[in-house]
């Protein structure tokens, strides 16, 4: 049996499925059937609206959707934030502008490796190039 902290509360806790202790996973699931309620009635409502009426932070409600607790099927206007720019999305885990910027800054980095691989001689032709040029003084 694996002992660890709760990173929620701080207690020791027998290391199990989930990464809290069973006092938080009781807290946690409360707060999903808070949330799940709220959106049975209210299927239009946005995350920001979803936590001012439940009370549940906006990462908890991100978390509920990210593990499939909570479907965005059902609700129109559910969305959760960009990890990068906060913009609200409703798939993966960064907005198609940050993605697409994402791409481009990963292409020209893999060109200026390319070029610097291709410009600077590779360490056995330099030192070829070391000894012909002592060669050439004798």
């Amino acid at each position: 049996m694996e002992l660890d902290n709760c990173p929620k509360c701080g207690k020791l806790f027998a290391k199990n499925f989930r990464e809290i202790c069973p006092a938080c996973i009781k807290e946690v699931d409360a707060q999903y059937m808070i949330c799940a309620d709220y959106l049975r009635k209210n299927r239009g409502s946005t995350i920001h609206e979803l936590s001012e009426a439940t009370e549940v932070s906006v990462p908890q409600i991100t978390k509920f959707i990210r593990e499939g607790r909570i479907s965005l099927i059902g609700a129109p206007n559910l969305g959760y934030p960009c990890e990068v720019c906060g913009t609200l999305i409703r798939e993966n885990n960064m907005c198609a502008n940050c993605r697409a910027r994402l791409l481009q800054d990963v292409n020209k980095n893999k060109g200026k490796l390319s070029k610097e691989s291709e410009s600077a001689p590779t360490s056995s032709m330099a030192s070829y190039r070391i000894k012909d040029s002592l060669r050439d003084r004798n």
